[in-house]
């Protein structure tokens, strides 16, 4: 779709193996290869970018038995564009003259679990070298012998090295690349406070900064593709369905909402253009602005001098993270209300690690079980039992998440290549664009309204700046409930009904912040959060551990952590391990 994707990160393969010639090596040599290219298989069968395009890999010229050979490694690798490494093996090898040195390189070794030669001990070896020298390591070791002649890769194993790349290659994606600022601080909101060097030091990324006056400049002097502006223009009046306007007799005149109309769509290809840049702009005489901030997550600010005299960006931002438009399917980019950057960080971990389009919003109001009873007459039980969290927000909330795609013959967000006609249509029947509160919005536009279908496995997660503590990361899984929608609308009726609504139900443990809806409400970072489709706290976890950030809450199971094998030597207590070692090792990127 666009430049800011190019030259995609791959995943390197470092077959290790016993130095020793004359016997010992030759021996080995197929095993170890063969282990290398199932790994290989294995990625390029299973995974994809958020671009939908297959991981590739890149599997070392030889065998590495000595420093020699990782060195030659290390140049082919560099000139790949590896960004992930994993070291495989069956064997015992020589530790510190085999492993990846690459400080930057988000690293795994996967050691065979046989009884003819130690793999295990060499993965020990190795991972004590990772751990003295600073450079941390996951570890993956099969629960169950192996026979020396079997080559499938066991199911433990596989789930470790598939969650391992995942977030490696998310984290690869992200370097180089940029944040674009679009406007400042909305109202305040601490996490529209972009700060250049968390995303520099833990993330590998630019920060890019605009003014809202560049729209302005953009709409008045018309730098946009005309032609697709009036095919957006057509399909949007086509197929996006006015709904409530709760204006009354404040409510804007037909020409006005026209004009708003317009100039929400023109504002949704500025956003894309600014973001990634188009070639189109260069052939109209617009030659800088057709290359873009190289941005692959952005925030508008919005209010409130933009939307005090102009229409909001709800439109925009809604189109630009849902897996379709007015061309079809397509990647979906990653837009921040309100500017709020570090949600728009959780937003693109979701994405990167799922290639699905993620969802926005308020964590609005705590819901327990008496006070829906109170106000709907209405008893909540099965997923609902505990409580319910109302989120909902006016703005970057995608379509997808009226969740009226189906996986598995339940709702779901699919990766957009698998987004057919029919998801689109049911998506946008679902939904109903209403007319802005002038008392949110003086300056009109239009906000997205539907109800989340219920049954829909969702992670919630938040990244927060905390003085003394830099970034902290928290996750809840858990899943949509869909209430009866004479309730809904009595529930929602107290708020903003003209706002997408999703009833979240997270996954209770009975421990800490998860022995109640209540509590995870009360102990949530932010006024934000980011949904992401499944349940992907640990791929959260093992991503969050790769760039040094600490996971403060979580309801992920205890046997789906997956960490490097370093936190284990900072203690028996997880959570305080995590942030020890984040503290201990540094941002990433220094």
């Amino acid at each position: 779709m666009n430049g800011v994707f190019k030259n995609l990160p791959k995943l390197g393969i470092r077959p290790a193996i016993d130095g020793r010639r004359n016997g010992v090596r030759e021996s080995l040599e197929d095993q170890t290869m063969g282990m290398a290219k199932a790994v290989a298989e294995l990625i390029s069968s299973t995974l994809r970018h958020a671009t939908g395009e297959p991981v590739e890999c890149v599997i070392a010229d030889t065998t590495i038995g000595g420093v020699a050979e990782a060195a030659a490694c290390a140049e082919k690798f560099a000139r790949e564009n590896v960004g992930v490494s994993l070291t495989v093996t069956p064997c015992w090898c020589y530790g510190s003259e085999t492993m990846d040195m690459d400080p930057l390189m988000p690293k795994a070794v996967w050691g065979f679990n046989g009884t003819e030669r130690p793999g295990a001990v060499y993965l020990a070896a190795v991972l004590a070298a990772h751990n003295q020298k600073g450079l941390p390591a996951f570890g993956i070791y099969g629960s169950e012998v192996q026979d020396g002649s079997d080559r499938t890769i066991p199911d433990d194993v596989r789930d470790k090295i598939l969650r391992f790349v995942r977030a490696g290659i998310a984290v690869a994606t992200m370097r180089g690349r940029s944040y674009l600022s679009m406007g400042a601080v909305s109202m305040g909101i601490a996490g529209s406070i972009v700060d250049a060097d968390f995303f520099q030091r833990y993330l590998g990324m630019r920060t890019e900064y605009i003014d809202m006056s560049e729209f302005q400049r953009r709409l008045q002097l018309s730098i946009y593709d005309p032609v697709e502006y009036e095919k957006a223009l057509a399909w949007t009046l086509a197929n996006c369905k006015e709904g409530f306007d709760p204006n009354g007799d404040k409510s804007s005149d037909p020409a006005r909402k026209r004009w708003e109309w317009e100039t929400s769509v023109k504002m949704c290809l500025i956003a894309r253009d600014l973001m990634v840049g188009n070639p189109r702009l260069a052939e109209l005489g617009y030659i800088e602005e057709s290359c873009g901030h190289h941005a692959i997550a952005a925030g508008f600010q919005g209010q409130r001098q933009w939307t005090d005299f102009m229409p909001n960006g709800d439109f925009m931002e809604t189109m630009l993270n849902t897996s379709f438009d007015w061309n079809g399917p397509r990647q979906p980019l990653i837009l921040a209300t309100e500017n709020d950057c570090l949600n728009g960080v959780g937003m693109l971990f979701g994405n990167l690690l799922t290639a699905r389009a993620q969802i926005f919003s308020d964590v609005r109001t705590y819901w327990s079980p008496d006070a829906i009873k109170r106000v709907s007459g209405h008893v909540v039980e099965g997923a609902a039992a505990g409580g319910l969290i109302h989120l909902i927000n006016s703005g970057a909330t995608c379509l997808d998440g009226a969740g009226e795609m189906t996986i598995d013959n339940k709702p779901g967000i699919k990766p957009f290549w698998e987004v057919t006609e029919d998801d689109q249509r049911r998506s946008l029947e679902a939904t109903r664009f209403c007319q802005a509160d002038h008392g949110y919005f003086r300056g009109g536009g239009w906000s997205t309204d539907f109800m989340t279908r219920g049954g829909m496995p969702v992670t919630m997660t938040r990244l927060s700046l905390v003085a003394g503590v830099g970034p902290v990361l928290q996750i809840a899984e858990g899943e949509t409930v869909a209430l009866p929608e004479r309730v809904h609308d009595i529930l929602d009726q107290r708020t903003s009904p003209t706002w997408p609504t999703t009833w979240f139900a997270p996954r209770l443990t009975g421990e800490g912040p998860f022995k109640s809806v209540y509590k995870v409400m009360a102990a949530w970072g932010a006024n934000h959060g980011a949904i992401s489709y499944g349940h992907i706290g640990a791929d959260l976890m093992a991503l969050a551990a790769m760039l040094r950030i600490p996971v403060a809450m979580h309801n992920v199971e205890d046997e789906a952590i997956f960490r490097p094998s370093a936190w284990a030597m900072f203690g028996m207590d997880p959570e305080g391990a995590d942030f020890r070692a984040c503290q201990t090792f540094g941002p990433l990127y220094g």
